[in-house]
């Protein structure tokens, strides 16, 4: 893949050189579209930021998403906005800190810090909703989990602005994992004569790992039990990428789509108990990193870090691996949007920001920080940091009460290693940072708002480990 600056004109190598990090392309800036591009948003869960082939992986085998990458950008550094599954991807769906809504863990687990909300406030802003209103046909298959399932009083998916849905962790008509591409396909290909918008969030790589049969074939030639396990379900995740992007073909739709893959959160813990495949939690869960510290529950990038890759005929640049800008899942919400020549309203709110000029390749600096929040489960080495914050090259980690802090550059030091922590080399930026995030934290609630809370007093069941 070609780096990124070696593929820009000289006019935007200038460009580059003159921006800063506060002269980032604004919103307004971008003008409406010709014709409204279809976006199909496959989000992983668990997938780590070094379970692809084309990220160096030392043993899975991910030719769907290579292609992806080959035709598009694969942008090295975004990321979610929580190390698990429910604040991540309420992040995703409305461009907001998930902490906005209380949502700082997985629904229906009973964690330490703030209750939480029993599911997200429908009148949040939401992609689909937007969208939507723009004359969009909007879909959402495959896991939910921003709400508690099934309680008394939770709203329709069609109160997000949802059209068609199938889901599990959620409301309304379910689905299997092995059906969601198959579903997404078909929305495609009876969606294909107007713009659309999909929601395509499969199970792999979360546990329970049951590959199918023909995934275990192909790797049979693995000793490994719980490599050949795990390549398994990645190459089953894969393939569903594989599915959709057949459907596009099909439909003679790809030329006009923005396809977007991504994944909720770093790989999963491994546990010491064997079990077997589908039937216990996390014994199979080797997934990698790429080398960066932490993995899911932990706000090192090894936890919130995750692949971002980017493919839209006609405006991004094929085979180019961007390691330069920033993008986070709160800038997803304004992205779409600009593409589909929205503008959000006013009262969106929006935390992140317009990152079109970076799918179009052009050299984009974010102008705002990020923030993160997390009360889900922690402990050492890696899960102590409940709270984070990027502004720049600079990310700084810390407690609750700003007390415990490490300070890491991420242009020099991607992997955040011990060793290379600045916290007692640049004592100003990390007063400056500490302030930053605890000031953020402040205006956060502390209570959930009580319309997003079910009528049914009896308390939901624990969710558990493999809920999140």
């Amino acid at each position: 893949m070609k780096s990124i600056i070696n593929t820009l004109k000289p006019t935007l190598l200038l460009a580059a050189l003159l921006l800063t990090p506060r002269t980032a392309l604004p919103a307004a800036d971008t003008p409406p579209p010709a014709t409204q591009p279809n976006i199909v948003f496959i989000y992983a869960d668990d997938w780590g930021w070094g379970d692809l082939s084309c990220h160096g992986s030392t043993w899975v085998q991910t030719p769907n998403l290579d292609r992806l990458a080959s035709e598009g950008i694969d942008f090295q550094q975004f990321n979610v906005l929580n190390p698990v599954c429910s604040p991540s991807r309420v992040a995703a769906m409305t461009g907001r800190y998930p902490s906005r809504y209380g949502v700082n863990s997985v629904f229906g687990a009973r964690r330490p810090g703030p209750e939480q909300p029993d599911w997200l406030d429908p009148r949040a802003p939401t992609t689909p909703r937007y969208l939507k209103a723009a004359g969009y046909r909007t879909a959402h298959f495959g896991k939910w989990h921003m709400a508690v399932d099934k309680l008394p009083g939770q709203p329709a998916m069609a109160d997000y602005g949802i059209d068609e849905s199938a889901v599990y962790h959620g409301p309304g008509p379910g689905i299997k994992p092995h059906e969601i591409a198959d579903r997404a396909a078909q929305f495609i290909e009876a969606n294909k004569d107007h713009p659309f918008f999909v929601d395509v969030w499969i199970h792999e790589s979360h546990t329970a790992h049951s590959p199918t049969p023909e995934a275990l074939e192909k790797w049979k030639h693995v000793d490994e039990e719980q490599k050949r396990i795990y390549a398994a379900v990645i190459t089953d995740g894969d393939n569903h990428v594989g599915k959709v992007l057949a459907a596009l073909d099909r439909a003679g739709v790809a030329q006009n789509t923005i396809v977007v893959f991504s994944s909720d959160n770093g790989p999963e813990r491994t546990s010491t108990s064997k079990g077997s495949p589908g039937k216990h939690g996390s014994y199979y869960s080797v997934g990698e990193t790429g080398g960066l510290r932490g993995r899911k529950r932990n706000l090192f990038e090894g936890g919130v870090r995750t692949p971002f890759i980017v493919r839209w005929p006609g405006h991004t640049l094929a085979g180019v691996k961007n390691d330069t800008t920033v993008l986070s899942a709160v800038d997803l919400l304004p992205t779409f949007c600009a593409a589909a020549g929205v503008t959000p309203p006013a009262e969106a709110q929006c935390d992140g920001e317009n990152l079109l000029a970076a799918f179009n390749g052009e050299p984009v600096l974010r102008t705002r920080p990020i923030f993160w929040q997390h009360t889900g489960a922690g402990g050492e080495p890696d899960g102590w940091p409940r709270l984070a914050v990027r502004d720049g090259d600079w990310k700084l980690v810390t407690d609750n009460d700003g007390v415990r802090v490490e300070l890491h550059n991420m242009k020099s030091d991607r992997t955040e290693e011990i060793a290379k922590d600045q916290s007692k080399a640049h004592p100003e930026v990390v007063s400056r940072l500490t302030k930053m995030v605890l000031d953020w934290k402040a205006t956060l609630p502390t209570k959930p708002d009580p319309t997003c809370l079910s009528p049914d007093k009896g308390a939901p069941k624990r969710a558990g480990r493999n809920a999140e």
